[in-house]
């Protein structure tokens, strides 16, 4: 895809010109780490995850996308929330200007091994401390939080 630079609640960002679905996966392990993946583009910690292809469903992208960023396969079980904040807007090289829609949806570990993809430095799971000392995006900082939480029902923003 090239490279990105994403603007949060920033006066001089870009006007949208794309709305695209996405989907990540925020999955735990045992011990209650957080799956995460450093960008490359970026440098900063995030969930698996990426855009909807033709002929897929959103929760079969979740799966897609974990598998092919992490190594691992997982399922969909539940949903965090759904998260379109109109502040949050990621530039792309090739002239691409989106608005955030991602759906981040819990999954739960079914096999594989975990392997850096070309779009990431380093995969692992994460405790939640470790998380509050390295850089991630506030976007993705607000999807933690509503996991720590442990919210009853989906955010829906």
């Amino acid at each position: 895809m090239g490279s990105r630079r994403d603007y949060y609640k920033e006066p001089g960002a870009p006007v949208p010109n794309s709305l695209k679905p996405g989907a990540s996966a925020l999955v735990v392990d045992d011990s209650g780490r957080v799956l995460m993946q450093r960008r490359g583009d970026s440098g900063n910690w995030s969930l698996p995850g990426g855009i909807m292809e033709v002929g897929e469903t959103l929760s079969e992208c979740a799966v897609r996308e974990t598998r092919e960023e992490t190594g691992l396969e997982i399922e969909v079980t539940g949903l965090l929330g759904i998260y379109t904040d109109p502040d949050h807007v990621i530039e792309y090289s090739d002239g691409e200007v989106r608005q955030e829609f991602a759906v981040v949806y819990y999954g739960r570990v079914l096999g594989g091994t975990i392997q850096v993809s070309d779009e990431s430095t380093s995969v692992r799971f994460v405790t939640m401390a470790e998380l509050e000392s390295v850089p991630v995006h506030p976007t993705v900082r607000l999807r933690l939080r509503h996991h720590a939480e442990r919210r009853t029902e989906p955010y829906l923003g």
